[in-house]
């Protein structure tokens, strides 16, 4: 062989090394963006599903509270809860001044500087 054909037979071995290498790199960066693809996908579903349980959580323990409430405003007498349900405001500020009432009486005694 000559040197001209060795040159020849260097520059194509390159090519193909170097086609190789592409196409390796081709399929590598592929299976890494297929792999990407799937762990978002799953991390996707598991949000969902964590979602869908928080909701299912707070709507159970809303029912619950809700149940409660109509228990304790069934057992007060007088029809409070249909005058209550009339007059929404009247009934807004007897609860803020109970609430103060009773702040008022059960916090601590402070002693004033003199």
């Amino acid at each position: 062989m000559n040197e001209q054909q060795q040159e020849n037979q260097v520059r194509q071995d390159a090519a193909r090394v170097k086609k190789d290498l592409n196409t390796l790199l081709g399929n590598r960066v592929s299976q890494l963006s297929e792999g990407f693809e799937k762990l978002t996908d799953d991390a996707k579903d598991s949000m969902v599903g964590a979602v869908e349980t928080v909701k299912k959580d707070v709507g159970f323990r809303l029912n619950q509270y809700n149940a409660k409430a109509q228990e304790v405003v069934d057992k007060v007498p007088g029809g409070f809860s249909d005058k209550a349900t009339k007059y929404p405001w009247v009934a807004l500020s007897l609860a803020v001044g109970v609430g103060f009432l009773l702040g008022s009486l059960l916090k601590p005694n402070r002693q004033f500087l003199r």
